[in-house]
C-alpha cells in the first residue's frame, strides 16, 4: 500500500466520489446540499475551509433513501455505505467510499473504509417546543448507549458511564430501532434537522423553505448544490459564520490513508 500523506491529494479523492455522487443525484432527480464546514468553506472560501480536510452533503430523508437504495457507480470506483447493511458499522449516517483507498480510523476498531465523503440524512422536527427538547434528549442519551455498545474504547471519557452503557441489556440492532423510531418522522411539518449523530442541537433546526430548493454554488474549480437557505441556516447554527474563528480552533484532522 501507497500512503497518502498530501492533503491535497486526499482532497482530491473526496472531490472525485463528491463529483460521481453529484453526477448520480442531477440524474435520478435527488436533491442534496453541500453542508456542515463545507458549506460555510463553499460561502467563505469558495472551496474548503483552509485546515478542513472532510466533504460533508445533507439530504432531505427521502432522497437519502433513495440514493441509499439506487446509487451505483458504473466504474466500480465508489460504494455507499448504509448504516443498515453493513455489519460492524461504526456510524449512524451513510457515507460514500473509494474502494481503491483505506482509511484507518481509532474510533471504527478496525472496521476497513475507504477515503470518503459523509451522507447525512435531514429529518422533519416537531413543532411543539417542549416535545422538540425531549426528543433531542433522548436522542442524545441513545446516541451515547450504542457508542459504547460498539466500542472497545471509552467514547465516554467516563469509566463508570461507560461500563454502565455497556452492561445494559439491548442490541445495538434494538438501539437502532429505537433511534429509527424517535428521529424518523413522515409527516412533514415546518422544520428541519440533523438528528443521526449525538452532538447535533436544537439551535441546528431551521426551516423547511431553506432546503426547498437548491442553487448552484462553485466549490474549489467545481459546481455543486447547495440549499437556497444557506444563509439562514448558518447563522442559526453557527452564528456569523463569515467570521474566522480564533487560529486555536482552525485544526486539521488528523487521518491515516492509503491506495490499496
Amino acid at each position: 500500500m501507497k500512503r497518502i500523506d498530501d492533503i491535497h491529494e486526499l482532497r482530491t479523492i473526496q472531490m472525485g466520489i463528491l463529483d460521481d455522487v453529484h453526477r448520480f443525484c442531477e440524474a435520478h432527480g435527488i436533491r442534496y446540499s453541500l453542508s456542515s464546514g463545507t458549506l460555510i468553506g463553499a460561502v467563505r472560501h469558495k472551496g474548503y475551509i483552509p485546515w478542513d480536510d472532510d466533504i460533508d452533503i445533507y439530504m432531505l430523508r427521502a432522497d437519502y433513501e433513495q440514493f441509499l437504495q439506487e446509487y451505483h457507480d458504473s466504474q466500480g470506483r465508489y460504494r455507499v455505505l448504509d448504516p443498515k447493511r453493513e455489519q460492524h458499522y461504526y456510524y449512524t449516517f451513510a457515507k460514500v467510499v473509494d474502494l481503491r483507498t483505506k482509511m484507518i480510523e481509532k474510533e471504527t476498531e478496525g472496521y476497513e473504509i475507504g477515503v470518503y465523503i459523509d451522507v447525512f440524512p435531514v429529518d422533519y422536527v416537531t413543532e411543539d417546543l417542549k416535545e422538540r427538547e425531549r426528543v433531542f434528549r433522548l436522542k442524545k442519551l441513545l446516541y451515547k448507549i450504542r457508542r459504547c455498545k460498539i466500542s472497545e474504547s471509552n467514547p465516554l471519557q467516563s469509566r463508570l458511564a461507560f461500563l454502565c452503557y455497556r452492561s445494559l441489556p439491548v442490541s445495538v440492532g434494538l438501539l437502532n430501532r429505537w433511534i429509527e423510531r424517535l428521529i424518523v418522522r413522515r409527516q412533514p411539518t415546518a422544520t428541519l434537522c440533523h438528528m443521526t449523530e449525538a452532538g447535533p442541537s436544537i439551535k441546528g433546526c431551521f426551516p423547511v423553505t431553506d432546503m426547498e430548493q437548491t442553487i448552484d454554488m462553485p466549490f474549489e474549480d467545481r459546481v455543486y448544490k447547495v440549499m437556497a437557505g444557506y444563509d439562514d441556516h448558518l447563522r442559526r447554527t453557527y452564528g456569523d459564520y463569515m467570521q474566522l474563528p480564533p487560529e486555536a480552533q482552525r485544526v486539521t484532522h488528523k487521518f491515516e490513508a492509503y491506495w490499496l
